[in-house]
């Protein structure tokens, strides 16, 4: 079994999920990039440096996503934390302005096959993932899963007639958010006899190429509470959905 711990962070050669995997090699972990494209997770696994490996992952791919867990098994034989951050708003190219996006996935107009692809990562994805790494996560004592959620898929946040985000709840990103989850509390459910600690946590705005690089806050600020759940030691809570500022943000 590899001497460090080991986190896999889905969706790290960029953004949140790089910042997520570089702060946790500082911590001392062995992190593994899981990136679609492996040639850009071995580029950002160099640009952080030791204790990063890149691994090739597509959410969306269940041979891919088997092919990854069989390596975490055979090469680093444990699994110490399971960081889920891969998501997307869209398949377009070009992202949006927020006005624009808004008015095309609202439920009366939202394109099926753009919706079915945006869930395809952000929930089904997901629950692929899990059902493959669950039985490493099973045999790595104090193991967690952290979920990378977003604000603006609490339903009870957005059905509050005075929200501030109530306008931006949409049918393809917001909705997969608030599908996402009902996962995590599924998970927590099925995983709590046995110990592992299950967490979502919202970033907040951050800026990335999710939003059109549209947010308000750094990646350091975005990364900062899916870092400090994914440390969380084994008396941690479990079932929980979490912003670093804001505490605890209702489902």
């Amino acid at each position: 079994m590899h001497d460090n711990p080991v986190a896999l962070v889905t969706g790290a050669n960029q953004g949140i999920g790089f910042q997520i995997a570089k702060e946790l090699t500082h911590k001392g972990f062995t992190v593994l990039l899981g990136s679609r494209n492996l040639e850009r997770g071995e580029t950002a696994a160099r640009e952080i440096g030791p204790g990063a490996v890149a691994i090739q992952l597509d959410v969306t791919d269940q041979a891919s996503v088997t092919t990854a867990a069989e390596r975490v098994r055979q090469e680093f034989g444990r699994l110490d934390v399971l960081i889920q951050n891969a998501a997307i708003s869209t398949t377009a190219d070009q992202m949006p302005t927020p006005e624009e996006y808004l008015r095309a996935h609202r439920p009366s107009v939202a394109p099926l096959a753009e919706m079915r692809a945006v869930w395809d990562t952000n929930v089904f994805g997901v629950l692929s993932v899990y059902q493959a790494m669950l039985p490493i996560l099973r045999d790595t004592p104090n193991s967690r899963i952290v979920n990378v959620s977003s604000g603006a898929g609490s339903l009870t946040l957005v059905s509050d007639p005075n929200s501030p985000i109530r306008s931006f709840f949409d049918a393809t990103y917001a909705a997969s958010k608030a599908a996402m989850n009902a996962l995590t509390v599924a998970m927590a459910i099925e995983l709590e006899a046995e110990g592992i600690k299950v967490n979502a946590v919202s970033p907040g705005y951050t800026k990335t190429k999710l939003n059109g690089f549209d947010g308000t806050d750094t990646l350091e600020e975005g990364a900062a509470e899916a870092v400090r759940v994914a440390l969380l030691g084994s008396e941690g809570p479990t079932g929980t959905f979490t912003h670093a500022t804001m505490g605890t943000i209702p489902w």
